[in-house]
């Protein structure tokens, strides 16, 4: 573990401040199995960032707990209408992070923020931080303070 050095990681490490610390792996912390393995803590408490896009073309950003699966149906009722997953070149347009480095925190064009119930189970949960190496510490409560969204039941 090292402090973040690469671009997308400095990037979120700038929005998040001092209060955080970004750090950087040599090996990826892509999946939520290989964050967690990085880390040395449990899957569940991987804060995975999963961008959808919803039928009016707006982004939207679930944040799930690394155990869990997405619901795309609960996700879509809660957002009042249907959602789809996004490619690669949609999540790396609006989030400025390529898929396994998309982070809570950043900005999103006009988005829709829902966050897994099951992540206020954890004190400590781990993000990922602009690249597929990167993640941070931080409560459910910072989640909460820092994505301005609540908690919801969108596990499968």
């Amino acid at each position: 573990m090292k402090p973040a050095s690469s671009h997308g990681a400095m990037r979120i490490q700038a929005i998040l401040g001092d209060e955080f610390r970004v750090v950087e792996f040599e090996d990826s912390t892509h999946s939520s199995a290989e964050a967690a393995a990085a880390v040395g803590c449990d899957v569940a408490q991987i804060a995975k960032s999963m961008v959808f896009r919803a039928a009016d073309g707006r982004p939207v950003l679930v944040v799930a707990s690394g155990a869990n699966r997405v619901d795309d149906k609960k996700v879509a009722t809660l957002l009042g209408q249907k959602i789809k997953r996004a490619d690669a070149d949609y999540v790396l347009a609006h989030t400025g992070s390529p898929p396994g480095g998309v982070s809570p925190v950043g900005h999103l064009t006009a988005p829709a923020i829902f966050l897994d119930q099951d992540l206020r189970r954890h004190d400590t949960i781990w993000a990922a931080a602009g690249s597929p190496n990167a993640v941070f510490a931080l409560s459910p409560a910072d989640l909460v303070r820092l994505t301005g969204a609540d908690f919801s039941n969108v596990a499968k």
